[in-house]
């Protein structure tokens, strides 16, 4: 279950180097203040250049039959962007196209919409990449290797998140800013050109960083398809998983619109608890949120959902949980990944010991559920699941403890 404290160790090529490999605030909104859609600009600019990792392919094929080339020249470009191995970042890795275009391009586009900062690494493998972005904001994407030849980048959405979840170190920064399809896509392909020599293919995408995808719903989808594109980046739809708290509205989109794996963070068996915990519960509760399940994967044969139920201890971990959990999700096809909660600073709660965790899994396994207990990666260094980001002096406020649990607290 939780991981035990493992030394960090710097990673061995400095920031500096890494750049040089790659390359040759907004006032933080109310809680549910902004639950709208961001502009879903094809593609986002510096200067007057355009960002080509901002367009999906037929949006990037019509853009160079615009600069006066044929539509095959694109597919060689986005080959160049997430193909072949090649992964461009700067235009002289631009190989195999022809010398007009290729100026054209480094005229008029960029190809780059992110900077490595920095790059922590445990002794248990798991990796933590700090992202400039252009505009000053930091992200945070995690790289999770496993022993059976899985590996898995961990993106995110969002700088910060408005969601404030009680327990997630992100929630207490607030919405600082939407990421860009560009600034999303681009670290599932700095995953892979920083580390694939290390850990062969990199499998899976999970959208678990920092911020809510489903806030930011127009350029999720988008960077998701660009992911999953066989031309592309060629990620297997199944192994592409996005998580929302549970927007619902949003979340009916995702399963109409995208192919891609979906992931809804439970955490609570009770309206009272959530509403306390996830704050989204309060528009969006427990009923409202699985019988839209129920309803949606009645149209999606061999669709399962991942349920997400972080475990904290003497707020959402008794048997009488693991019973209600079991009703709650009769008829939603599914897998529940029980978590143990990461410790960080500020935070109320303490984490589930291993042992009664055990018991609560059993409890699911009888009652005819399929669970997996998610180890704690990365912890020592805020590199766990709800860890990531860092809230600086605004912090969105707690909230005040149902009474029944402030013992527990």
């Amino acid at each position: 279950m939780a991981a035990h404290a493992l030394p960090f160790l710097r990673w061995s090529r400095s920031a500096a180097s890494l750049r040089a490999r790659s390359s040759t605030t907004a006032a933080p909104h109310c809680l549910f203040s902004a639950l709208r859609r961001p502009s879903a600009a094809a593609c986002c600019e510096a200067g007057s250049k355009v960002m080509l990792k901002g367009m999906d392919y037929s949006e990037l094929e019509n853009w160079v039959q615009a600069q006066g080339f044929r539509p095959g020249q694109a597919m060689m470009l986005w080959k160049c962007l997430y193909g072949n191995n090649v992964w461009a970042h700067c235009h002289d890795e631009l190989t195999g196209l022809n010398k007009d275009f290729r100026k054209m391009i480094t005229e008029r586009a960029d190809l780059k919409a992110l900077t490595v900062k920095d790059i922590l690494t445990a002794s248990d493998g798991t990796h933590k990449i700090l992202f400039s972005l252009e505009d000053g904001p930091v992200i945070e994407t995690v790289i999770i290797p496993c022993a059976r030849g899985r590996t898995t980048v961990c993106v995110s959405s969002q700088v910060g998140c408005a969601m404030n979840c009680q327990f997630c170190f992100t929630g207490r920064m607030g919405l600082r800013k939407h990421l860009s399809t560009a600034e999303i896509v681009e670290q599932a392909v700095f995953a892979r050109r920083l580390f694939s020599d290390e850990f062969g293919a990199i499998t899976n995408v999970v959208f678990m960083g920092m911020g809510e995808p489903f806030h930011n719903i127009d350029n999720v989808i988008k960077a998701s398809a660009i992911m999953v594109d066989d031309q592309g980046l060629h990620f297997s739809p199944h192994k592409v998983t996005v998580s929302t708290s549970g927007l619902v509205p949003q979340l009916k989109r995702f399963l109409r619109e995208s192919n891609c794996s979906l992931a809804v963070s439970l955490n609570a068996t009770t309206d009272e608890v959530r509403n306390w915990i996830m704050p989204i519960n309060r528009k969006y509760n427990l009923n409202m949120l699985l019988s839209t399940l129920r309803e949606e994967l009645c149209l999606r044969k061999n669709y399962i959902v991942l349920f997400e139920y972080v475990m904290l201890s003497g707020v959402n971990d008794s048997m009488d949980d693991a019973k209600r959990l079991i009703e709650l999700v009769q008829g939603i096809p599914c897998k529940i990944n029980l978590i143990s909660f990461n410790p960080h600073t500020g935070s109320q709660f303490k984490p589930t010991p291993d042992e009664k965790i055990i018991e609560f899994r059993n409890v699911l396994i009888q009652g005819g559920l399929i669970v997996f207990v998610r180890l704690s990666r990365g912890d020592d260094q805020m590199a766990a699941c709800g860890q990531l980001g860092e809230p600086g002096d605004y912090q969105l406020p707690l909230l005040r403890v149902p009474e029944k649990f402030q013992v527990a607290l």
